[in-house]
């Protein structure tokens, strides 16, 4: 499996989700070596209107750095709240966004989307 492909079964967990708050989606990127950190950003440029419009905010940017565990290195890795998982879809929908999207699939070698839902400390150490 590709760094690009997409997980069908997960993406059918997530529609069928029935959370409907927020959510932060995590995202690890490696650019392509020619162009593909350009490529991305031109993405970030042009997306802005359709994240702005879902209202979805980005809650962190932040370059990989010290690898200290794991073998995969990243370039980016980023943090997009969005209010819920049927925003996200909608978004991801929008033929405007797709559009968009093919500088995003220009620009990137591999990639991890985490939908990630908030939990307490008290929920976790809970059996």
């Amino acid at each position: 499996m590709s760094g690009m492909e997409s997980n069908e079964d997960q993406f059918r967990a997530l529609a069928d989700n029935p959370s409907d708050g927020p959510f932060v989606m995590l995202n690890l990127l490696k650019f392509k070596k020619a162009g593909g950190r350009e490529s991305y950003f031109r993405y970030i440029k042009e997306s802005g209107p359709f994240v702005d419009a879902a209202g979805a905010k980005v809650i962190y940017f932040g370059k990989p750095k010290e690898l200290l565990q794991g073998k995969e290195d990243w370039d980016l890795l980023m943090l997009v709240q969005y209010p819920s998982r049927k925003a996200f879809l909608k978004m991801t929908s929008d033929p405007g966004y797709l559009k968009v999207h093919e500088s995003r699939a220009e620009g990137v070698e591999r990639v991890v989307l985490y939908a990630t839902d908030p939990v307490t400390f008290k929920a976790i150490l809970s059996p």
